[in-house]
């Protein structure tokens, strides 16, 4: 069966595909092909332009041009031919090195120095690189761009609706009154936080050798300074080195990052869940979209779907992200290569939080708060205000006061009139007697408003 949107296995490669295409470019086997590709070539460049190696001949301007064109050129149809080459060799790092080896051997300049390509290197040096760069661009041009977006979208309700008094909900139960501005602020102060804990991760790369200790680097040229050499490597395609390694890189900066992307997860299925129920508490109302049906049977339904849908693959994003955080440090000895086809998969779990966060996005743009729905609530609940009357009653000496509200109002509601009365005959003094008498569900918001301004 051809391969479709309809047969694709995965329904990232299928059903969602238009909504992650962005990180196919990063994620699939064709850009790991493409990074081993320009991984490769950046070192060969840097064996030739370092003066201490007298038997690679300096390539001229054009050779250089002609060796960063491959790299930025490479296409699928390259990828292609890569892959030609791994059936027969069983092995795709190889692959990569018999490839270039052939598309660059009608330059005298390559050809001369062709047994330099790949040179020392074990295929852990080029793909821990190219991993590193993939999960860098995959960050950086995918994954925190549309987390950006969430957080616009957030501050933007936040500050849009900072005024608009809303009942809270401790333990599903009325709770001391806050604004629905506040409320949406909370989620964009964590999710900022959140995103910039992604984005310091640095991403780790070594360019070592076969058990990380330059044996075949000092076996050539034992008396130069590999180790600087190699970090200038790596350092130069924008990734911090690491000195200490087994065969492989440890994945602990890969960990890092995959619970930081998890982390931030966990805090939009937190958000998702919390605005599915302010829709179902009428708190908002979604926009209609022409042509939508909300159920099969049931005309008038218009269900958060967006919410769910993200909720959904958040979930399913941070069950492979654990995985790949709590298995890819964990290597038997100097290797093995259960990482191998774990890697293969990072792009499961990018790709889910980003579907996750596209639709989120979506479901944000929809909400329009509800005014009447909110004050309703507010106007049902005067024994919210049992909080500032007992603590006002605190500070002027007067005894029991909790003991006092509690029997007045612990689960049962109150009226406007009940508290009014039971206010009227406190013992303090008549302005602080008038303050608690003007307030009222909907005024007793504290700095709410001025929080949610400020984020």
């Amino acid at each position: 069966m051809p391969v479709s949107l309809l047969t694709a296995l995965s329904p990232l490669d299928g059903r969602y595909r238009g909504k992650v295409a962005g990180l196919c470019e990063h994620f699939s086997e064709h850009g790991l092909i493409r990074n081993r590709v320009r991984v490769e070539i950046a070192w060969l460049e840097a064996l030739a332009a370092e003066p201490a190696f007298a038997e690679i001949a300096p390539f001229s301007p054009a050779t250089v041009a002609e060796l960063d064109a491959v790299a930025a050129q490479f296409d699928e149809g390259d990828s292609a031919a890569v892959k030609e080459i791994e059936a027969a060799t069983n092995h795709d790092v190889k692959a990569v090195e018999y490839w270039l080896k052939k598309r660059l051997g009608h330059n005298a300049e390559v050809a001369a120095v062709s047994e330099f390509i790949h040179f020392a290197c074990t295929s852990e040096d080029i793909n821990n690189t190219s991993h590193a760069l993939m999960l860098k661009a995959g960050r950086d041009e995918a994954l925190l761009p549309v987390f950006d977006e969430i957080a616009a979208r957030l501050r933007e309700l936040a500050h849009r609706h900072a005024d608009l008094p809303m009942l809270s909900r401790t333990h599903g139960q009325p709770a001391s009154p806050t604004t629905l501005g506040k409320e949406i602020a909370n989620i964009a102060a964590r999710l900022l936080r959140a995103r910039d804990g992604i984005a310091r991760v640095a991403l780790t790369a070594k360019f070592n050798g076969a058990v990380g200790n330059y044996n075949a680097h000092l076996a050539a040229w034992p008396d130069f300074d590999w180790e600087a050499f190699n970090r200038r490597f790596i350092e130069s395609l924008g990734l911090e080195f690491n000195p200490y390694t087994i065969q492989i890189e440890p994945h602990d900066a890969m960990a890092e990052l995959f619970d930081a992307v998890a982390r931030t997860n966990t805090i939009l299925i937190d958000a998702c869940r919390d605005i599915w129920m302010y829709i179902s508490l009428g708190y908002f109302r979604q926009r209609l979209k022409d042509g939508e049906v909300g159920s099969s049977t049931m005309p008038h339904k218009v269900n958060p779907i967006d919410f769910e849908n993200a909720e959904g693959n958040f979930g399913m994003a941070n069950a492979v992200l654990r995985h790949f955080s709590e298995k890819l440090p964990v290597s038997r000895m100097q290797r093995d290569l259960t990482d191998s086809t774990v890697l293969r998969n990072m792009g499961v779990g990018f790709g889910h939080s980003a579907l996750g966060a596209v639709s989120m996005l979506r479901g944000l743009g929809k909400l329009e708060a509800e005014p009447a729905r909110l004050a309703a609530d507010l106007d049902a609940c005067w024994e919210v205000l049992a909080e500032p009357v007992q603590t006002v009653m605190r500070r002027f000496g007067i005894a029991n006061p909790y003991e006092q509200l509690k029997s007045l109002t612990r689960g049962k509601g109150i009226s406007r009139d009940v508290l009014r009365e039971f206010i009227a005959a406190l013992a303090i003094p008549q302005g602080e007697r008038d303050r608690l008498l003007a307030m009222t569900p909907a005024n007793y918001t504290g700095k709410a408003a001025e929080l949610a301004r400020r984020i």
